[in-house]
This record gives structure tokens, sequence and C-alpha cells, in this order.
């Protein structure tokens, strides 16, 4: 190993630690019961319904993050670009966790009747509307910073070769959340009030993903 393949490696460990720690960071801020730590029966069972909503939202901010793993297999190499997208992305987790805590707790809070997330004060369509637009665009920024980097992870490998075709199936699964995230955003901007809550089905589109790639596949074969 060289001097520069030593350096670019050393490089890159620093910067999948950074990552790793900031997304555990953005975890972290899922706590259910904050600051309050409950002295009652009451206000337990009140925490504890915040749990369905800090879990889905736990698992999408971890699938994001695994996306990042995924790449790195595939991006040994410290790039500029690599750096850039992935403090990108970084940026991006911290500024949505909220916005995805709180468009999950709506979903639980409309699915039980009331029963979950009571904490959420959404009283408005005006309100979800906000919620559904913010949380489009928390999945295109995101999806879409993924997609730049395993777009940017292919170009680093010649063609025909397995790792470039890895990269690009995975290019195309991040590319269609991006897509969906945006559809459902505008959806959500441009449908009238009392049909805004639509752009959440619009999600129903991440099914494309499987057959897209049987697709990616076939027109691009293993050699």
């Amino acid at each position: 190993m060289s001097l520069v393949e030593h350096r670019e490696g050393i490089e890159a460990g620093r910067l999948d630690m950074f990552v790793d720690g900031a997304f555990a960071f953005t975890l972290t801020l899922l706590a259910i019961g904050g600051d309050a730590i409950p002295n009652t029966a009451e206000k337990l069972l009140h925490i504890l319904a915040g749990v369905p909503a800090a879990a889905l939202c736990f698992g999408q901010i971890a699938w994001m993050w695994h996306g990042h793993v995924r790449w790195r297999h595939l991006c040994t190499r410290s790039t500029r670009a690599g750096l850039l997208l992935s403090l990108l992305l970084v940026f991006f987790a911290l500024i949505f966790v909220y916005p995805l805590h709180m468009v999950y707790g709506l979903a639980c809070y409309s699915l039980s009747g009331g029963l979950l997330s009571g904490d959420i004060a959404v009283r408005l369509s005006s309100d979800a509307r906000t919620m559904f637009v913010c949380y489009g665009l928390a999945y295109t920024s995101m999806a879409g910073t993924l997609t730049l980097l395993f777009r940017h992870a292919a170009r680093l490998w010649p063609p025909g070769s397995a790792e470039r075709r890895q990269a690009g199936i995975m290019t195309l699964a991040w590319a269609i959340p991006a897509a969906v995230g945006m559809l459902s955003a505008l959806s959500a901007l441009l449908l009238p009030e009392g049909l805004a809550a639509l752009a959440g089905f619009e999600y129903g589109l991440l099914g494309l993903i499987g057959p897209a790639i049987d697709w990616y596949k076939r027109r691009h074969p293993a050699g």
C-alpha cells in the first residue's frame, strides 16, 4: 500500500466515524422522555405512547445511515465529492429529524384514534399540509444525497465491473425514494386542503424499487 492510499484510508475512516457519530447523535434526539423523568403511572403511559412514532423515525434514520455504510463499501477512497456529500447527508439528518418525528407522530395519532403520540397538536388541515411538505423534502434531500453518493461511486470503477454495476443498482434504488418524496411534497403543497393527506399514500410508489432493480439487472447483466 502506497503512502497516498494509506492517507486516503485514514481520511475515509475519520469521515465514517464522524458520520456515524452524527447519526448516533441524531437518534438520541428521539429520546421519548426528554428531560422529564415520569413520577406517576399516568405520565409514564403518556411518554410510552410516543414509542411507536419514535421507533418509525428511528428506523428511517437508521435506513439512511445504512445507505451511507453501503456506499463506503463501494467507495473506499477519500474523495472531495464523497466528503462534501457525506457532510450534506449529516446536515439534512440533523435538520429533518424533528419533522420526520412529527409526521410519524401524526400518523400514529390518527391510526390509533388519539391513543398514541398525544403530544402531536395538529388541529388544521394546513398543519398536516406543512408536515407532509417537510416530510417530502426530507425524503428528497436525504435520498437524493445518497443517490449522488452512489453515482459518484459508480464513476470510480471501470465500465463492466461488478462494483460499477452494484453502484448503479444502488443509485436507482435511492433515486426512486427521492422522486417519490418530491412528488408527495408537491402534492401536499398543490392539492386542495381536504385532499392534502393523499400525499401520504403516494409513498406506496416505493414498491417500484424492486421491479426497477430487476429491470436494471436485466439491462446490465453481471459479467
